[in-house]
């Protein structure tokens, strides 16, 4: 094929993460269900570059390592899954790796477009038209990847379908955005960040949160009541804003004192549990009520994820960048200081393996002065230090519906 750089050889004996309890266990390739799995391969591609090549020419052996051409067939119709980033945020994966990704699919034959579904929250992509919008306001546009644009779920967020899962602990059956469902093959390309309901996203939650309809969403966070401290609150009305029920109020304190300030009301008998106004709030005045326990909204995602993947079999590949990860979601109208230095990006065909290397680097890093994650040294995860989360739940809970494997080897590509 024209256009595709050669294969080099590979530095399998590069120094591997730091890794966590749950890397540990599965030193030998037994997971805590107790079953047999085998260590799936990862290329990891670090920011320096001591041959000094591109990342994208180094993205491109990375997908030819991990076998792309085996699952792209020729009319393949190709869904890239990107975020397109809210305006003002600066943090998401830039458009030009995915120009990378769709420039190998077309020399394989395949017929790619970029996608993504639309948003819970009352953000720039709440509809198909306000989210092509935004995207093409932050790059995305035919003339920079190449690629057309189809949003996943469409216009209003209801073209979707239904997949049966098998083994599910919360779901027998879970709604998938029709555009990816119809995809022949599947390219997940993610950014590694933290979340604040989640603690960690990358590839399950790209998958499972970022490709399911609204109403997947709404399901996905139905165990999240948010709860307002009215002495926090500075009735800046941030929240109230961002509310997609608009179930919000700024209301007069009553009594005396520090009691009787202004302050955000949310009226929970409307509330869907998104958890946006306490991502919104800048006070750190609302925070999370969980109605179940943390792991349920985790292993909701997973659930969501396995019913993409459903019928995919071996026709996913994930890129997982480990630059500007933020301590937040990329939904948001800012970024803040990156956590730990750029590490560099993950490229592999294991959902779960991809995820866990990631949290895993980022565990072995420094934390970042100035950021939130100031002072937390190497071997402190990172996500769970600032958001309070296991995010590794979804990863052991992933490897037990059999979507993948917590052991992974690592080939290094310069």
């Amino acid at each position: 094929m024209t256009g595709v750089p050669q294969e080099e050889s590979v530095n399998s004996s590069a120094p591997a993460p730091a890794f966590g309890p749950q890397q540990a266990q599965l030193e030998f390739g037994v997971g805590e269900d107790g079953r047999t799995h085998s260590s799936a391969p990862l290329c990891f591609l670090p920011v320096r570059t001591e041959k000094k090549r591109s990342m994208l020419e180094r993205i491109v052996r990375a997908l030819n390592r991990c076998g792309l051409e085996d699952m792209i067939s020729e009319g393949d119709k190709v869904a890239v899954k990107v975020h397109f980033g809210e305006e003002g945020n600066t943090a998401f994966v830039s458009p030009i790796y995915a120009r990378a990704v769709v420039r190998r699919i077309k020399e394989l034959g395949g017929k790619p477009f970029l996608t993504d579904a639309n948003t819970l929250y009352s953000g720039q992509r709440t509809n198909a038209i306000d989210h092509l919008n935004c995207a093409l306001a932050n790059g995305f546009g035919y003339a920079t990847t190449g690629a057309p644009i189809i949003i996943a779920d469409g216009l209003v967020s209801r073209d979707s379908v239904e997949a049966p899962i098998v083994g599910g602990r919360h779901f027998d059956s879970v709604r998938v955005s029709s555009a990816v469902a119809d995809a022949d093959a599947l390219v997940v390309i993610s950014h590694v960040k933290g979340h604040g309901e989640a603690g960690f996203g990358a590839a399950l939650k790209n998958v499972g949160m970022g490709l399911g309809s609204r109403s997947a969403k709404q399901r996905m966070h139905s165990g999240i009541k948010p709860k307002v401290t009215f002495e926090k609150c500075t009735a800046c009305g941030r929240c109230r804003d961002w509310c997609p029920e608009h179930c919000i109020d700024m209301r007069e304190g009553r009594g005396t004192g520090a009691g009787a300030r202004r302050h955000a009301f949310i009226r929970q008998a409307e509330c869907i549990g998104c958890g946006e106004c306490a991502a919104a709030c800048a006070w750190d005045a609302i925070k999370i009520n969980w109605g179940e326990p943390t792991e349920s909204f985790l292993e909701r995602i997973v659930e969501h994820a396995a019913g993409v993947l459903r019928g995919k079999d071996d026709k996913v590949a994930y890129l997982n960048f480990m630059t500007n990860i933020s301590p937040d979601c990329d939904c948001w109208v800012f970024s803040d200081a990156a956590v730990v230095p750029d590490i560099g990006v993950l490229v592999g065909r294991d959902i779960v393996a991809i995820d866990q290397a990631s949290i895993d680097y980022v565990t072995a890093a420094l934390g970042n002065a100035g950021s939130r994650g100031e002072g937390l040294v190497a071997g402190v995860d990172k996500f769970h230090a600032i958001h309070g989360v296991d995010a590794a739940h979804a990863m052991r809970y992933a490897q037990a519906l059999g979507l993948g494997s917590l052991s992974y080897t690592i080939q290094e590509i310069d």
